[in-house]
């Protein structure tokens, strides 16, 4: 990309790796190395603490105050039990906001293991472009803000250090997510699993709220739900940010009548 902003040592900016602080010679590269490694290399015991952590319920994001127009449908009666909330969710893995996030959380993790900051900007502004409707960009955008500042405060990394400097504008889930464990090193084949993974288990877990269904069954859709998120991880790791696209039409719609719902319990 013509006139794009890389690494320098001058000055100019620029994503570095890692939260670390190894010799000026590694900085630049070893943690691009480790993030671009193939599919089946193992995964570092660190690294995967630091994603069940990131992507896990309990990370003080907010996650659990959104359902993504879930809410609406199992009112609507779209969604009345656990079969049609699986057709509903895998639709939206493969079709919907789970592929677009897919694709914008792996294209983020290349520019930032790239050090392409002309990239992430580019990237960055599509991600906050593309919510259908009001809420799912506040959505998307609180969750992003929440998670590059609960992490930067207790996981210090210098690749978000330099987002902010870069990126001033609203900031998407999956770019924060992406420029993170991009920024730790993390293979991005194993983050993005793990993304998509978090993003599904959400929506199961609003929809066993509003259903509402057992704990079981909602075991049971997560196990049902497993190659829906490999085959979308599979997908959006081919894909490029041309082919972000939905086609869910109806969860666009729940989304924008959520937002004038009489009773609520989510956000979204």
């Amino acid at each position: 990309m013509a006139g794009e902003r890389r690494m320098s040592r001058t000055g100019a900016p620029h994503i570095s790796q890692g939260g670390r602080t190894p010799p000026r010679a590694a900085r630049a590269g070893e943690g691009a190395e480790r993030a671009s490694q193939p599919a089946g290399s193992n995964l570092a015991p660190a690294d995967l603490y630091r994603l069940m952590t990131w992507l896990s319920p309990a990370y003080p994001v907010g996650a659990f105050a959104y359902s993504s127009g879930i809410e609406w449908a199992v009112g609507a009666g779209d969604i009345a039990d656990a079969a049609a909330l699986r057709r509903w969710i895998e639709a939206m893995l493969a079709e919907g906001a789970g592929f677009s996030d897919g694709i914008l959380f792996a294209q983020t993790h290349r520019a930032i293991a790239d050090g392409s900051a002309a990239r992430v900007i580019e990237i960055a502004e599509l991600a906050a472009a593309l919510s259908p409707t009001r809420e799912r960009y506040l959505e998307t955008t609180t969750l992003g803000r929440t998670f590059a500042e609960v992490t930067g405060a207790a996981w210090p990394c210098a690749a978000l250090d330099e987002l902010k400097t870069i990126w001033v504008g609203p900031l998407a889930y999956p770019v924060a997510v992406g420029a993170v464990c991009a920024g730790n090193g993390i293979l991005l084949a194993a983050s993005l699993h793990a993304f998509l993974t978090a993003l599904g288990s959400n929506w199961i877990s609003a929809g066993v709220r509003l259903i509402p269904l057992g704990h079981t069954d909602g075991q049971r859709l997560l196990h049902a739900l497993e190659p829906s998120v490999v085959t979308t991880a599979q997908r959006a790791l081919a894909g490029t940010l041309e082919d972000c696209a939905s086609a869910t039409f109806r969860a666009d719609i729940a989304s924008a009548r959520h937002e004038s719902q009489y009773t609520r319990l989510f956000r979204s």
